[in-house]
């Protein structure tokens, strides 16, 4: 069965015009593995805002009924070349109803089951998806509840297997007071794992205290740098993910991370320590240059991370048990918060869409599709 739905479609013009809108969408009939899913309830992420709006001008934008067309700065426009004219479904994950499936027996199996998944397009009212990667969710678990149980619990869950695959012992983690930051000091709680917290307001630092969090240091403090030593130095990190991107804070986590192994050498050496040193950017909070002031010796490393390929590069196996530690602490570990919900049409709202794209903690916005 085919249903007609409606959509959210970003698309960028050679010109620099951003046209955000709702639009009708047929979609079509599940085929072998996929799954027709009407969706229920989707976040708003960070990640969601850089294909929905970048750094377009949504100050000076046009807003009316269903419809936003901004500008986009022309530094912006040569660097998405690969999108221009292209119309981008937008919204990575999701949770909703299935409600037709293909004839694959797995996919059948979740006709009429509540699922979260991430097939991307999901600020819609419908979505097609592979049944494989569909997380079921629990009977008492709503679509509301069960929206952001994908992309920030498997990627706090992402974060710690890479730590382990990697040989570390310890974690650093910026914007620790977004939802990603604290289900991440949960669940190092619980698998005792000393992670040092980076926030940005000393509000955020009580915030994670009062969660359990015993290393919290916030960047705005003149002291940051002599705390940040000394958290890392309590922990034993080395290895750091960062969801700012821009700016110098990478490069100050392994200043800190070799001024504690510094400590340790027995003579000089002008390479510095040969402790390994890691950060990985998942994240462009700030999309400005990332600035590496070399004062960390010679042994270290700067990467990106981004949770799909992290899981494609998983057995099945192990992303079947990833998926299933989320199922089971929805509620608890991995649980996310909303300031508010907001329908289709609500979150192309001038004042709405400034709102969301401020991208301030805690002020994360939900969603919801069929109303």
């Amino acid at each position: 069965m085919s249903v007609m739905g409606r959509q959210v479609i970003s698309t960028l013009a050679s010109d620099g015009t951003l046209t955000v809108e709702i639009v009708p969408e047929e979609v079509p009939s599940p085929r072998a593995n996929e799954v027709l899913i009407e969706i229920g309830a989707a976040p708003i992420n960070p990640s969601d805002l850089a294909l929905l709006f970048g750094p377009a001008d949504l100050a000076n934008a046009e807003f009316s009924p269903g419809k936003v067309v901004a500008r986009m700065p022309e530094a912006a426009v040569r660097a998405m070349a690969g999108r221009l004219g292209q119309r981008m479904p937008v919204g990575n994950e999701g949770a909703g109803t299935v409600i037709a499936a293909g004839d694959d027996p797995a996919a059948q199996a979740l006709v009429g089951k509540r699922v979260a998944c991430a097939p991307g397009g999901t600020y819609a009212t419908h979505r097609l998806a592979d049944a494989r990667m569909c997380m079921e969710l629990p009977d008492r678990i709503g679509a509301e509840t069960g929206a952001a149980s994908y992309v920030n619990p498997l990627t706090a869950l992402g974060f710690v297997e890479t730590m382990r695959k990697e040989g570390f012992t310890g974690l650093v983690h910026t914007a620790a007071a977004s939802n990603l930051g604290q289900m991440l000091v949960k669940l190092c709680a619980a698998e005792q794992i000393p992670l040092v917290n980076i926030v940005r307001k000393p509000e955020q630092v009580a915030l994670l205290r009062d969660l359990g969090a015993q290393h919290v240091v916030d960047s705005s403090d003149p002291a940051f740098m002599a705390q940040l030593v000394a958290a890392i130095e309590a922990t034993g990190a080395r290895l750091g993910f960062d969801a700012i991107g821009g700016g110098p804070l990478a490069g100050q986590i392994l200043t800190a991370m070799e001024a504690v192994a510094a400590k340790r050498l027995s003579t000089y050496s002008r390479y510095g320590s040969f402790e390994r040193k890691k950060v990985y950017i998942y994240g462009a909070l700030d999309l400005g240059p990332t600035i590496l002031n070399r004062a960390f010796g010679l042994t270290w490393d700067v990467g990106g991370w981004l949770l799909i390929p992290f899981l494609s590069q998983l057995p099945p196996e192990e992303s079947l048990r990833l998926r299933q530690r989320v199922a089971a602490g929805i509620t608890t570990t991995f649980a996310s918060s909303f300031k508010a919900k907001v329908g289709l049409e609500e979150m192309l709202t001038k004042e709405i869409a400034l709102a969301y794209n401020a991208k301030a903690t805690g002020e994360k916005y939900l969603v919801l599709p069929n109303g």
